[in-house]
């Protein structure tokens, strides 16, 4: 609490010095409030008590505005998106024809207003850095936003300076760079107020035009006290901000002269920024900004020698009624410019919306469209032409009598005089109902209901308008708003439940003129988004317009489509989901479609595609540049590097760049300690393997070397993985899978098969499944044999105290189908002697567990399960009863007799009777030999006639396994 005593203390004793300063200047000329000074001064007495604090702020309030009207250089206060303040500024500009126009927005966005005549507003100015310098890398991508619509003061101003010969604009205020400099807290100075309106449908995707830039406005003119909002709304009777603004200033400034305006907004301004909380870091962020463009344009007086006179200063009406020393023309020149970091800022257009501007500044839901209905109607009735950037999109043309029209001359500055005592005294002006426009409203709302699947009728719309008139009794207003005619809709036709995708209040806004999203023209563009629409010319669509459009390409038959088909797979991995998406076709290493489907939206994704120019001048220069972050980045492990490689290999075909990431993936491998990746290792290099084998000639070095390493490196780490907690049996049977299925390659290589061995044998886990997946890999070795390995299965099934977790072990074999595919028959023996041994209450739990393993491993295991079962079990059912599972069936052993003299014909007979192709054999390999005669002894296998006990052994053996 000290130190934001301190500070305020400090605001305190500027603002006290700031206001002698003015009183001094205000003393030297005639007062033109003193009338109004008078009559708060015994305001406050009567209210207060005595003159104390009420006095100093109601006196403050008329000072602010007294110095602010006195400055040479004329203030013009305006509002963020307020159709009162764009119709104010078209006046004034086309009274005073200033030569120069300072405006309240990022000096460094200057450039790129020019190439809003190419655009349809709203759009959205933009400052956009990726790779921070002097800024917390968690920062980035840095994003500066400033929407422009057409129904705003500073729009006025920026088309009539860049329209009229000889006027100069000047943006004054921090740049995008300060804007991050001077956000000390780790949360941006410039969010919203307050919160946007609580019956405010979900955001949605036009909503999110801005992302999460942060947001620039000129005029953030909104009460920072809680309490005063709260107040303004309960004795308005309204519900949100927006409406009040628009029934208490939008709709009594819009008749109203230049003084008037100006004075009433310096007068809210003034009172806004008096009864803000003193919080320390936004009073010091809003003094710095207005010390900013008083120092800056006071800097281009000095440099140009412009008469202030002939100047015009648009800012926001918080910042118009300043106190700081260095405020005015003959201000203080201490304020010091910090200099810009090191970080590469880019600029260019995106596409707004108005539902966008509203969920960035905190607005509600339909009150920017509203603002662009009253703008209209504003022109409409006051014969106002607006300023209009030539060629702008949506923008009438002019005939040639006007062009040729010579612009009037300049009205000089009048004396200012006082407008505000008439101005508050005057009782508020009814406006008499019009009838006509509410029945239209009352009739296509109706219209739209029904054609959303509302069951309205023309008794509804007699409702809406009787409630929308009862409703602006209610809240003391003889003509209702657009938002009491919006409140009434919902009350009358909003039933139990919204039958389409929009509710009522949804389509009020849409009939009151819908969210206006706009759009960057191609001229406009970054290169990259130009070069993207150029490349997709032969898909002959016009990619440029919202929604989704369908293209096909027909490969094999036009390939000249091809390069289409490369630049939309390479929009798919850069851009957000939906904006290129494959409906037929698909791309793999060594595959490539002859016919694809793509539904395109990269018109709905312009802004995705806009910053995608700010990283590169073509798309293949940002993939490789993402690819290489990607694999050199902190969070950079073998799986996500060789990710990369394919990537690389697949979009963009590059043999260097895959080469250059595989060698950083090797390094990867080598550097880690853990067994996550594992899975996506093993799976990636399988894949990269197949198809550097049937692609190239021979294999690349860095994967000959990555298979060697990884070789060594998973034979030292599997010990410590199968006892280690935190490693599960997949990523242990990911990792025997590699080096199974690598070893060929890896003794190929010069690597060992005894590390592999000693692996296994200094391998002792406790976990069941580990233990399976132990066994297997064992079995693989040849270290133990299937008939020890079913009698150790048939041992646990036999022990009472480890048949719950058997299922556990079944888990582990059927892991083991990765590593070892062989024991598949095995597998199916033993989940199918736990199907028919195992009681119910163990073996129903473990179901699910092994419909999820067999889901998360992927489609490799259940097939070799399924085709396995498939080949051991009946095909029909009626055989299923006679059926006996091949591991139980047991052959019936050969009884075997001892050949004796008695036999004859035993021996052999066949060669003993044909010696001649004997013979010619042992000539060949010069053997020598003669021919047993048939009656010399016992002929054939003596020695096994004998003793056949040895044969009935190995039979039963054989037959066992």
């Amino acid at each position: 609490m000290s130190g934001t005593q301190a500070s305020n203390q400090e605001s305190n004793q500027e603002s006290n010095r700031a206001s002698t300063q003015a009183s001094t200047q205000v003393s030297t000329r005639e007062g033109t409030f003193e009338a109004l000074r008078g009559q708060l001064q015994e305001a406050a007495a009567t209210f207060a008590d005595g003159p104390d604090a009420l006095q100093g702020i109601l006196l403050g309030l008329v000072d602010d505005v007294d110095r602010a009207l006195g400055e040479p250089l004329e203030i013009f206060p305006v509002c963020h998106h307020s159709p009162a303040s764009a119709l104010a500024m078209a006046r004034r500009l086309r009274e005073k024809q200033p030569k120069v126009v300072y405006v309240e927005l990022c000096e460094d966005m200057a450039p790129l207003l020019t190439e809003l005549r190419n655009c349809r507003l709203p759009v959205a100015v933009q400052s956009f850095a990726t790779e921070v310098d002097g800024f917390p890398a968690d920062w980035s991508p840095l994003s500066v936003v400033a929407p422009i619509t057409e129904a705003s003061a500073e729009y006025q101003a920026i088309a009539y300076a860049l329209d009229t010969p000889g006027v100069e604009l000047v943006l004054v205020d921090r740049s995008s760079d300060h804007v991050f400099q001077w956000d000390t807290r780790g949360k941006h100075a410039d969010d919203p107020a307050g919160p946007a309106d609580p019956d405010a449908p979900p955001a949605d995707e036009e909503a999110a035009l801005h992302g999460d830039a942060v947001g620039v406005e000129i005029g953030d003119l909104r009460p920072r006290f809680a309490e005063l909002e709260e107040h303004l709304l309960r004795h308005g009777r309204v519900r949100h901000w927006s409406e009040w603004w628009h029934q208490y200033v939008e709709l009594p400034l819009g008749d109203s002269d230049h003084d008037t305006y100006r004075q009433v907004m310096l007068l809210i301004g003034s009172l806004f920024r008096r009864l803000a909380p003193g919080d320390p870091h936004r009073v010091r962020v809003d003094e710095d900004r207005e010390r900013y463009m008083w120092t800056r344009m006071r800097e281009h007086l000095a440099a140009t020698g412009t008469d202030p006179a002939d100047c015009l200063y648009v800012c926001g009406a918080f910042h118009a009624a300043s106190r700081v020393e260095e405020f005015g023309v003959h201000g203080t020149d201490t304020f010091e410019i910090s200099p810009r970091s090191a970080t590469k800022w880019q600029h260019g257009l995106i596409p707004s919306s108005h539902a966008s501007i509203e969920a960035q500044f905190g607005l509600a839901a339909g009150s920017v469209s509203i603002a662009a209905t009253v703008w209209a109607k504003n022109l409409k009735r006051t014969r106002t032409e607006p300023y209009r950037l030539a060629g702008q999109a949506g923008a009438k043309k002019k005939s040639k009598a006007k062009k040729a029209a010579a612009a009037p001359p300049p009205v000089p500055a009048a004396e200012p005089s006082d407008k505000l005592t008439g101005f508050l005294r005057q009782p508020p002006v009814l406006d008499r109902l019009d009838e006509a426009e509410l029945l239209g409203w009352s009739v296509e709302i109706v219209r739209a209901a029904r054609r959303n699947g509302y069951l309205a009728s023309t008794a509804d719309a007699i409702a809406v308008f009787e409630t929308s008139i009862l409703l602006a009794g209610m809240r003391d207003r003889a003509r209702p708003t657009p938002y009491d005619f919006q409140d009434a809709a919902v009350t009358c036709i909003e039933k139990d439940s919204v039958p389409g995708r929009r509710d009522i209040r949804r389509l009020v806004e849409i009939m009151m003129g819908g969210d206006r999203i706009g759009q960057v023209g191609y001229e406009s563009l970054p290169p990259l988004a130009r070069d993207v629409h150029d490349r997709l010319a032969p898909l002959n669509l016009p990619l440029e317009k919202r929604g989704v459009q369908r293209a096909l390409l027909d490969i094999a038959g036009q390939p000249e489509l091809g390069p289409c088909s490369d630049v939309l797979w390479m929009l798919r991995h850069l851009m957000p989901h939906g904006a290129a998406r494959p409906i037929m076709g698909e791309r793999k290493l060594g595959e490539r479609s002859i016919q694809e489907s793509w539904d395109l939206a990269l018109g709905t994704h312009q802004r995705a595609l806009i910053e995608l120019g700010y990283e590169g001048v073509s798309i293949e220069q940002v993939l490789e540049q993402r690819l290489r972050r990607t694999a050199y980045g902190p969070q950079a492990t073998a799986a996500t590097v060789l990710q990369a490689v394919e990537d690389a290999t697949l979009y963009l075909g590059s043999r260097r760049l895959a080469d250059e990431l595989g060698t950083r993936a090797l390094e990867v491998l080598s550097a880690e300690r853990s067994v996550d990746g594992a899975p996506e290792v093993l799976r990636r290099v399988r894949r990269l393997l197949a198809h550097y084998r049937t692609s190239e000639p021979t294999l690349p070095p860095w994967i000959e070397s990555f298979v060697k390493a990884g070789y060594a490196h998973y034979c030292t780490l599997l010990p410590t993985a199968f006892t280690d907690e935190d490693a599960t049996v997949r990523q242990v049977a990911a990792m025997l899978g590699f080096l199974f299925s690598m070893e060929s390659l890896a003794l190929s290589l010069g690597c060992d098969r005894t590390q592999l061995e000693l692996a296994v044998a200094q391998s002792h886990p406790q976990d069941p499944s580990k233990t399976a997946l132990l066994w297997a890999a064992q079995t693989q070795l040849g270290n133990l044999s299937r008939a020890d390995l079913r009698a150790r299965c048939d041992e646990l099934l036999g022990n009472p105290l480890v048949v719950p977790a058997y299922p556990r072990y079944l888990s582990g074999f059927v892991h083991a189908l990765e590593p070892v595919p062989g024991l598949t028959d095995f597998v199916v023996e033993a989940v199918s002697n736990a199907f028919g041994r195992l009681p119910d209450p163990v073996l129903l739990p473990w179901l699910p567990t092994l419909i999820t393993t067999l889901r998360g491993s992927g489609t490799d295991l259940a097939p070799l399960l399924i085709r396995e079962a498939g080949r051991i079990f009946p095909g029909k059912l009626a055989a299923l009863d006679a059926w006996v599972p091949p591991w139980l069936a047991q052959p019936e052993p050969v009884a075997m007799r001892p050949a004796g003299p008695a036999d004859g014909a035993s021996g052999c007979t066949l060669l003993a009777a044909h010696p001649a192709t004997c013979d010619a054999v042992a000539s060949l390999l010069g053997c020598d030999g003669t021919w047993e005669t048939a009656d010399a002894g016992p002929s054939g296998a003596a020695l096994a006639g004998r003793h056949p006990e040895t044969a009935l052994a190995l039979e039963a053996l054989l037959s066992g396994a």
